[in-house]
């Protein structure tokens, strides 16, 4: 990770302050408003990201030279520990779709506020979502509800694999309009999540 350090030259006055050592976490990031444009930034704070290709899906466009063929990846990233990143990118082999998906979803990283909403559980600890929160993307439309400890994760594959990521452990889903779109599915369920961090709770109050 040194070396790439070293060679990376930052684009962004975020990424100076990263490699300057100005900025030593992403939650430091968030604090101050700021956008993360370079994926490098991401990559160092967060060397141990893990991520997941959601799906892979075939584009064909017909032009004057032919048909023309691509591939469109969906990746989510997440460092199981309250970030996740979701991005979505097309190109001619499947290989480097992945890889200009998942820096897309480095860019698109943010906090997701875990807690123990659930009125069964009040144990605390922070396992689930603090409150009810929803997201829509074209015809679907997701709703997350904290759930008490044990239940697990009762959603479809999509949507658990991008709760996994972010680290929550029990949550409970209802989903309307069609689910087996994958890309809406998965974008509904992180516009969801994004909900959890423009919403104050009695903890942000004492920071």
């Amino acid at each position: 990770m040194e070396s790439r350090t070293e060679i990376w030259v930052p684009r962004t006055r975020l990424g100076r302050m990263v490699q300057e050592g100005r900025i030593s976490s992403l939650e430091e990031i968030f604090i101050q408003g700021m956008k993360i444009r370079e994926s490098m930034i991401v990559d160092i704070l967060e060397p141990d990201l893990e991520q997941e290709v959601l799906n892979i899906g075939l584009i064909q466009k017909q032009t004057d030279a032919g048909e023309q063929s691509r591939f469109r990846a969906l990746v989510v990233v997440g460092n199981l520990n309250g970030y996740v990143g979701l991005g979505s990118d097309k190109a001619k082999q499947v290989r480097t779709a992945i890889q200009k998906a998942t820096v897309e979803a480095k860019m698109n990283l943010f906090p997701v506020k875990r807690g123990c909403g659930s009125w069964e559980c009040g144990c605390g600890h922070s396992h689930t979502l603090p409150f009810k929160v929803s997201g829509k993307c074209g015809s679907v439309r997701v709703e997350l509800l904290p759930a008490p400890r044990g239940v697990g994760l009762v959603a479809g594959e999509t949507a658990k694999t991008i709760l996994g990521l972010v680290g929550i452990q029990d949550c409970w889903t209802r989903t309307f309009g069609s689910t087996r779109t994958i890309p809406s599915f998965a974008y509904a369920t992180y516009f969801a999540l994004r909900e959890t961090y423009r919403v104050m709770t009695p903890r942000d109050w004492a920071r």
